[in-house]
């Protein structure tokens, strides 16, 4: 049972099971989202050394091909995809939604468990929240016909979930405090995911059941966005012979989203059904990083 309460992959099978049977309590624990996931970030970050903020030159490049990996691959695979299978106009505003917020914070701390290159994703997730300043709402007035994205919301995550965990990250190395948080820093990761996955799941686990057959081509295209993309990318990089840590951090964001902000504008500006695609994105996302670790242990 222990060694089970330690497997990331149980857990991340746990969240999944609790927030389709369990969803109750999540109402209180998507509170705690946020400090779990900065807390997660914090952890991940350890990793980056301090010299890397020194050379402008090496943060230039990740940094563009993560806006290209969120917004020009990712982004407009998600849209052709719903534009060809969704007739629903809710679910439409929901896929655009998911296209036009940056990558899932997420994609730092999943770079390190899967043993990418955490500098590389660092640099591509910061330079993708500040290109959504300007991208989310011009999106917006294409595809819905509406301004409302707010920037101070993205910039508030940006502060909680970026700057604060970099700041805390380094005062953790200027103490050499890493070396005692290294044996408790993957159980407290990997329960960090946990309080934050199962409470996305929770929260808009009725909305998954409200109507099945709604859920076929959103998961088709979920799949198509996550599994099949990432999987090209991959080959494409291979093909390239771009540095395999350096293809873990591309394949990273060009498949994962940001569901929380996607999910919360649903909710708060649209009719529900406009959340589903955000609540079975990151059901599908569980599974995607599930797989992906597992392929790296039996390769």
């Amino acid at each position: 049972m222990i060694r089970l309460l330690n497997n990331r992959n149980f857990i991340f099978l746990l969240a999944i099971s609790f927030g389709l049977i369990l969803p109750q309590p999540s109402i209180w624990t998507k509170v705690l989202m946020m400090p779990a996931l900065a807390l997660v970030m914090t952890l991940a970050t350890i990793k980056v050394p301090n010299d890397y903020f020194l050379k402008p030159s090496t943060i230039l490049l990740p940094s563009l091909f993560g806006i290209l990996m969120t917004y020009l691959i990712l982004g407009g695979v998600i849209l052709t995809a719903s534009a060809l299978l969704i007739s629903d106009h809710n679910i439409w505003i929901g896929f655009v939604l998911i296209a036009a917020v940056p990558p899932a914070v997420a994609v730092i701390p999943f770079t390190a468990i899967l043993e990418g290159n955490i500098s590389y994703s660092l640099s591509g997730t910061v330079a993708s929240y500040l290109g959504a300043l300007l991208i989310m709402p011009l999106m917006f007035w294409i595809f819905i016909g509406s301004g409302f994205a707010d920037p101070y919301k993205l910039i508030q995550i940006m502060l909680l979930l970026i700057v604060l965990p970099l700041v805390l990250s380094r005062i953790i190395l200027y103490f050499h405090l890493q070396d005692r948080i290294a044996p408790i820093s993957g159980m407290l990761t990997d329960w960090g995911f946990f309080i934050v996955l199962y409470s996305i799941i929770g929260v808009n686990r009725d909305l998954i059941f409200v109507k099945p057959l709604m859920i076929v081509p959103i998961a088709l295209i979920v799949l198509v966005s996550t599994f099949v993309l990432g999987w090209v990318i991959e080959k494409i990089g291979m093909i390239f012979k771009i540095d395999k840590k350096n293809i873990i951090s591309l394949v990273l964001m060009g498949t994962l989203k940001n569901q929380g902000i996607a999910g919360s504008l649903a909710i708060a500006l649209f009719d529900q059904e406009a959340a589903v695609p955000s609540a079975v994105y990151t059901i599908f996302m569980i599974l995607y990083i599930m797989w992906l670790d597992l392929r790296r242990r039996w390769q």
